[in-house]
């Protein structure tokens, strides 16, 4: 089920309350869910069972924004919250080097 508008900004001035972030930075702890019952725990677009791996390999393959909004029935900032968790998680990471 799609969230509303409303229920979308509600949810959104409350994140960035909370966290003293503007909205651009907090927007995808609301659209990309994990839920263990969907997609194996995979993050996902709230509301649909497309994974934001799927996105990215979608994007790094050269599709446009455009052409994965009509083929999976999302929203640009739908995409642009699947980087942006991307983005969260991959600045997580610790990488060391060898030797």
């Amino acid at each position: 089920m799609k969230i509303s508008l409303q229920k979308l900004k509600e949810r959104l001035a409350a994140a960035c309350q909370r966290s003293g972030r503007k909205p651009e930075e907090v927007i995808y702890r609301i659209i990309i869910r994990v839920n263990k019952r969907v997609r194996f725990g995979k993050p996902v677009i709230s509301g649909t069972r497309v994974p934001v791996e799927l996105i990215l390999g979608k994007l790094a393959g050269g599709m446009t924004y455009e052409e994965i909004v009509e083929e999976y029935q999302i929203t640009r900032v739908d995409i642009l919250a699947a980087l942006n968790y991307a983005a969260e998680v991959l600045s997580k990471e610790e990488i060391k080097a060898a030797g």
